[in-house]
């Protein structure tokens, strides 16, 4: 049986955070290059989306959302971990988090 292709679709949260290291990397490499490094991250969940992927299986799983009720996995691309959870008909991205932040924000 055929895997159906779920979209991936980024939390308001997801895409907060994306803002955030966008303003991060500007001051540090300059706008193009953050703006680079953001769409290399998004293109980094297009793994997720393949039908021949076992989403339960990339990745490692978010020890901080161990505590939750859904199981959450991470990418991990540039400095930055890429939170995400597998629904039903979607997978959603829930985090990006740059990790040389303190571990605490990260909740």
């Amino acid at each position: 049986m055929d895997k159906s292709i779920k979209p991936v679709v980024w939390s308001s949260r997801a895409t907060k955070d994306l803002k955030k290291i966008t303003e991060f990397y500007s001051k540090i490499h300059g706008l193009s290059k953050a703006r680079q490094i953001v769409t290399e991250l998004r293109q980094a969940t297009e793994i997720l989306k393949h039908k021949n992927v076992d989403t339960s299986k990339i990745g490692e799983t978010d020890n901080p959302f161990l505590h939750l009720k859904r199981k959450y996995r991470k990418l991990i691309k540039h400095h930055c971990k890429i939170t995400y959870r597998e629904g039903r008909t979607k997978i959603y991205v829930v985090r990006v988090f740059d990790t040389r932040q303190h571990p605490n924000k990260n909740k």
